[in-house]
């Protein structure tokens, strides 16, 4: 079986995903790509996380070809690829529907920096307009709105999350759920205080030493 270790990791990392309170029901996508062997295991369309078999993950080239698998992969294939094609060191690719991210996206609220941990995607998180979910349309105007952010809003939709590997991908959807939560609650109580950008860029410099390798 192609990538038996990428798509033991989908099938891990998509349970997770649901106990973590990043989405409800079948909804969200992951995805792991493989540099050396130039394909990605990704989560099948519209299965129960916790009744999927790593033999259901579907493996896809960048070029949107199937590898590998019998089912239909995720309806948002195009967003995984594109990152996979376009951005070098990108190996693990999340889409979330978590609550607060999620409402954020529906205001169309973009994430400023008004907790260090916002650095999980850079000194942002932007939001992108409403595309058509399941389209190429909103594969591109993710990456470009994504810069070289680690996190975007996909607007009244949901988050895009990426990284080098799936374990820190998920560490990003999730910080950056938590700072959607606070950016909303600060939003709704007053007047939020950000960080200034020689702050920020102090964090985004402690962040390259933080995690283990």
């Amino acid at each position: 079986m192609l990538l038996q270790q990428e798509r033991e990791q989908v099938v891990e990392y998509g349970r997770k995903m649901l106990e973590r309170g990043l989405t409800v029901g079948t909804f969200g996508n992951l995805s792991v790509y493989n540099e050396k062997e130039n394909l990605f295991a990704i989560s099948p369309s519209g299965t129960d996380y916790f009744k999927t078999a790593p033999s259901d993950v579907v493996v896809m080239t960048p070029d949107g070809e199937k590898a590998d698998g019998d089912c239909k992969p995720s309806s948002e294939v195009d967003m995984h690829r594109i990152f996979y094609q376009k951005r070098p060191g990108i190996r693990s690719v999340v889409h979330t529907h978590s609550r607060f991210a999620t409402t954020l996206a529906c205001l169309g609220w973009p994430i400023p920096p008004l907790h260090y941990l916002i650095a999980y995607s850079g000194r942002e998180v932007p939001c992108t307009p409403y595309v058509q979910f399941g389209t190429y349309e909103l594969a591109q105007c993710v990456y470009d709105t994504m810069g070289e952010n680690y996190a975007c809003l996909l607007g009244n939709h949901g988050l895009l999350a990426c990284g080098g590997n799936i374990s820190y991908t998920m560490d990003v959807a999730e910080q950056i759920e938590f700072c959607a939560e606070l950016y909303y609650r600060t939003r709704v109580a007053g007047t939020p205080k950000l960080l200034a950008e020689h702050e920020i860029e102090v964090v985004l410099e402690s962040f390259q030493h933080y995690r283990q390798k």
